[in-house]
């Protein structure tokens, strides 16, 4: 099993101390079984090397993938070398059915994908009303997700409702075709998407939960991904 770790340039000179790849070895990954890749890579690293692909954080979509010109300068911060490797990458992947998780920057580009549209900047254009980027250390939670669709994956994680921590100026703001929601926050945000057909394993979700390893939800998260892998894997 290999899984494919996609991040900024900038993560990826952290490697193995990256917590996207420390979430994954805390629930059973092998070292040998990741591989951290950005769009440093040239060519886009041939999908059929992977069993399934995770979308890391980062800075935002280029608003011109949702027919938009970027509105506020000051707040929105693009990497058009990052949004075209992951692009492609996330077609390949889908193409070939592999599992795919997708966290914070990378529901968002997911969304996008699938035809959706973007918050530019939440406090200019979304009446928000939980702190969104938080001034708590990473670490911790600072408001409440709902679980909408209990017979989910986000449904096999955890039931009602989950603390969760905050840390993006964007979100949906018009969900992409292929998708449905499956948690919100409590001012209505959307805060995890999945497949809405029969998808191997697709879930994604806003909140950064490889940075609350010491709670039990993030680890089941991270847990069903890699079984998924693991499982796909081994029928190839």
């Amino acid at each position: 099993m290999k899984i494919a770790i996609s991040v900024s340039e900038k993560e990826k000179a952290r490697g193995v101390q990256s917590p996207y790849y420390q979430a994954l070895l805390a629930v059973g990954a092998k070292p040998e079984e990741l591989e951290v890749v950005s769009p440093s890579y040239s060519p886009i690293p041939n999908i059929k090397d992977y069993d399934g692909v995770l979308f890391a954080g980062g800075n935002d979509i280029n608003p011109k993938y949702y027919q938009e010109a970027v509105k506020y300068p000051g707040h929105v911060h693009i990497d058009d070398k990052r949004d075209a490797f992951e692009f492609e990458l996330f077609n390949r992947a889908h193409r070939h059915g592999l599992p795919i998780l997708g966290i914070c920057r990378g529901l968002q580009m997911i969304n996008v994908k699938f035809g959706g549209t973007l918050y530019q900047d939440l406090n200019s254009e979304a009446a928000v009303e939980c702190e969104h980027m938080q001034s708590a250390p990473r670490t911790q939670p600072t408001h409440t997700v709902t679980l909408t669709d209990p017979e989910s994956r986000l449904g096999e994680t955890f039931q009602g409702s989950c603390l969760v921590n905050s840390l993006h100026r964007q979100a949906i703001k018009r969900l992409g075709r292929g998708l449905k929601v499956t948690a919100h926050s409590e001012d209505g945000l959307v805060e995890a998407v999945e497949s809405a057909d029969a998808y191997p394993f697709l879930v994604a979700v806003q909140w950064h939960p490889e940075e609350m390893l010491d709670r039990p939800e993030p680890r089941k998260l991270f847990g069903k991904f890699v079984a998924k892998c693991r499982e796909l894997a081994a029928q190839r």
